[in-house]
């Protein structure tokens, strides 16, 4: 009688395959780490820029600026979120930083004549720091200068 060879892989092939595998998925998270902060960075300034749009729109119906204690959650009265979501001016949502524990900034200054908006960027080398000048009006509470230095960036008006 003619015995059936049994076809399939060793725990030894299997093994290596696995550990292969898990050494080119590390390599390439760890290439994509640049590329992921350039993006978070990219998104916070987008969401600097929607929120000043948000700002000009509040100002236009107002006639001032929001005095807002803080950034925070839409669902607590008195922070700039809550207060653009719910002043009745088309916003739905005010974005929030990409990573979880960090935070936007805002300030209004001069009575209401102005703002200061601001975010930590990953990157201090960000093009968006070329050519760019801190803003003339105070800092947001909870920053320390708007500069290239601290990896801050601020919008004003």
């Amino acid at each position: 009688m003619k015995q059936q060879k049994k076809q399939g892989f060793t725990l030894i092939e299997i093994l290596i395959v696995v550990a292969i595998i898990a050494i080119l998925a590390s390599v390439v998270l760890v290439g994509l780490g640049p590329t992921q902060q350039q993006g978070r960075d990219a998104r916070r300034l987008s969401d600097l820029r929607e929120t000043q749009t948000a700002l000009e729109l509040y100002y236009n119906q107002n006639g001032d600026y929001p005095a807002a204690s803080s950034w925070g959650p839409q669902t607590t009265a008195g922070t700039l979120s809550y207060i653009l979501v719910n002043a009745g001016i088309g916003v739905s949502q005010v974005p929030n930083d990409p990573t979880n524990g960090k935070t936007y900034y805002y300030s209004q200054e001069g009575g209401g004549t102005s703002y200061v908006i601001g975010a930590v960027l990953e990157n201090a080398s960000n093009p968006a720091f070329t050519g760019y000048t801190v803003p003339s009006v105070g800092i947001p509470s909870g920053m320390k200068s708007c500069t290239k230095a601290d990896s801050e960036y601020c919008l004003s008006l």
